[in-house]
């Protein structure tokens, strides 16, 4: 009997790293805005109409205002700069109020515009959008030009979250050609940085490498530390998605100690929440969980919808990968519904393809693609290459499940195409190996050991401790079918070091049960049925981990699993262990035991 391959279906969420693109911009609107504000009380005010005397008093009172004003928005870009977003939002509202009673044009304007800031830091992007708009008509109509590159940015950054690129680069490119023309050096890196992100979502990743290295320059020459910190947040997520880890470690624990260093609550969240996902790439999931815990309770603390979405859908990743199903579950529909409520199109569609993951584990082989298909249409909608790569490859995992060879086929190579074509090589490994897994299944083994020796050149270069362990796995069962047991034997046991190392239940499972059908094979009965034994023992955790589940979704997995139940009960009725055998087929609940030993016997 052939053993079963292990397509790395695990598609991880390209938005565990999740890029700093807003606190950056606020960071930036309100150090520069607090310049502006400081002379906006001394002169502009609109002359008024009424005699001398009057008109002295009246403009004691609006410097009186206009004081309040000020250290009202202080108070706003603090809280702001500490991530009390609620409470910036009162704040700042008061703020217009007076601007506007007093008819402080500029600093109208400027209100406006960081009001834009807080929505956007809550998720909440029409609002940011609205309020943006209102502080560029007000800028361009001043003639403000500095402030007017700020809010051209910053509605860039809007549209960037919002997944539609095309108009964010046109904002970006408006807001560059303005900072670069009036000397903000400043306001430069903050957009050079900013066009790097979007490159970075759309998987352009040496374009993403060449802005925000621009950007790096120029923060660090002027000394902007929270704008340090982001950038090098975001070139720790680049070579994070190229697959190089300890790059983006290096990049990342730089930022965060720039990010604790001046108490930049949101930026430490956000990075926290990074190496998380570093480490859960790299297979070590107590870490990546220990890292998601402390970005979780930063961002619920401040109130960063957006940033507790993503970290909710990286949890689910992990427990997934632990064969925690349950848990998986519902981490993704808290994060689901959050980027909904939010409008995060990208985020959506990037958890929408996690549930079908998940699903697809299970063996509910229909929500799985129903999940997916609602991923791609997204996906492609915003321009995602990077997650329409993902999706494509586990569009083509599903149909390779079900035996629709050709259909995985057409899928796997458009996700090749992109994820070479972007520069993804974790995920063009991880295609490679399931282009591997398709020709092993056809019985085309030269092609299959191509593939598989791709890809796994590729996990051992940039570190993805899971992808090898699925290789080393599917290695071994191409040499399996080949009758080449000692070199399968020896790929099942490094496969086997590296599941259980990593702590991959569901893998570790299917090796052990790999190695039990070789052993079989060769005849070494006891020691076969060591090895199912200890596949079902990781089965039967994985079951007990789902047990909150509807009963057809437990079932449904059972299913995916049961051959290994019944190749070890075959084996000890051959020995005649009939009360073995029965424990064994009790944990199916085969209730009709008779019917299965005639079915074995005859």
């Amino acid at each position: 009997m052939t053993s079963p391959l292990l397509p790395v279906a695990s598609e991880e969420s390209p938005l565990k790293v999740d890029m700093q693109t807003t606190q950056n911009r606020a960071n930036e609107i309100l150090a520069s805005n607090s310049v502006s504000i400081s002379s906006l009380a001394k002169w502009d005010f609109p002359p008024q109409p009424n005699p001398q005397l009057t008109f002295l008093a009246q403009a004691q009172t609006n410097q009186d205002r206009a004081d309040e004003a000020l250290q009202l928005y202080q108070k706003g870009t603090d809280q702001l700069n500490r991530g009390e977003f609620r409470e910036a939002l009162a704040t700042f509202d008061q703020v217009l109020v007076i601007f506007r009673k007093i008819g402080a044009r500029q600093g109208e304007g400027n209100t406006l515009n960081n009001l834009g800031a807080v929505y956007h830091n809550l998720g909440q992007y029409q609002q940011a959008f609205d309020y943006y708009q209102r502080a560029l008509a007000i800028r361009q109509e001043i003639g403000d030009r500095t402030f007017e590159g700020t809010t051209l940015n910053n509605l860039g950054v809007t549209y960037d979250n919002l997944g539609q690129y095309q108009k964010a680069f046109d904002y970006y490119q408006r807001a560059l050609a303005i900072r670069q023309e009036i000397g903000d050096s400043a306001g430069e890196g903050a957009t050079l940085n900013n066009l790097g992100v979007a490159y970075h979502k759309l998987g352009q990743y040496q374009q993403a490498l060449d802005y925000s290295q621009r950007a790096l320059a120029i923060r660090q020459e002027i000394g902007d530390r929270s704008g340090e910190g982001t950038t090098l947040n975001n070139l720790g997520g680049v070579y994070y998605n190229l697959g190089q880890y300890q790059q983006a470690l290096n990049y990342y624990q730089q930022a965060l100690a720039i990010r604790q260093e001046i108490d930049d609550l949101a930026g430490e969240g956000t990075t926290l929440n990074n190496l998380g996902g570093v480490y859960y790439n790299l297979g070590q999931y107590q870490q990546a969980l220990d890292y998601y815990q402390q970005a979780l309770a930063i961002r619920q603390e401040i109130d960063d919808r957006s940033g507790e979405g993503t970290t909710l859908n990286n949890f689910g990743l992990v427990y997934d990968n632990l064969g925690q199903y349950q848990k998986a579950l519902d981490y993704y529909q808290q994060s689901l519904v959050i980027k909904q409520e939010i409008g995060n199109r990208l985020g959506e569609g990037t958890t929408l393809n996690n549930l079908g993951l998940v699903y697809k584990n299970l063996g509910q082989y229909q929500k799985a693609l129903n999940y997916y298909q609602q991923s791609l249409f997204i996906k492609q909608e915003i321009g995602d290459r990077a997650g329409e790569g993902r999706t494509l490859n586990n569009l083509g995992s599903l149909y390779d499940n079900l035996g629709q060879y050709q259909q995985a086929l057409d899928y796997y190579q458009q996700a090749l195409v992109i994820r070479q074509e972007i520069g993804d090589r974790a995920g063009e490994g991880r295609t490679l190996n399931n282009l591997g897994s398709l020709y092993d299944n056809l019985g085309q083994y030269q092609q299959a050991l191509d593939y598989y020796q791709q890809a796994l050149v590729i996990a051992q270069e940039i570190g993805d401790r899971t992808g090898e362990g699925s290789t080393f796995n599917n290695l071994g069962s191409l040499y399996d079918n080949l009758g080449q047991y000692q070199q399968a034997l020896d790929y099942y046991q490094q496969a086997l070091v590296i599941k259980q190392e990593i702590g991959d239940l569901a893998d570790e499972g299917a090796t052990l049960n790999n190695i039990g059908f070789l052993l079989e094979a060769q005849n070494q009965l006891e020691l076969a049925i060591i090895f199912f034994k200890q596949s079902v023992n990781v089965r039967e955790e994985i079951r007990d981990k789902i047990k909150t589940l509807p009963t057809e979704i437990q079932q449904s997995y059972t299913e995916t699993i049961d051959h290994t139940y019944r190749n070890l009960a075959d084996l000890l009725l051959k020995q005649n262990r009939v009360l073995e055998a029965q424990q064994v087929l009790d944990l199916l609940k085969v209730q009709e035991l008779e019917d299965y030993l005639r079915g074995v016997r005859g």
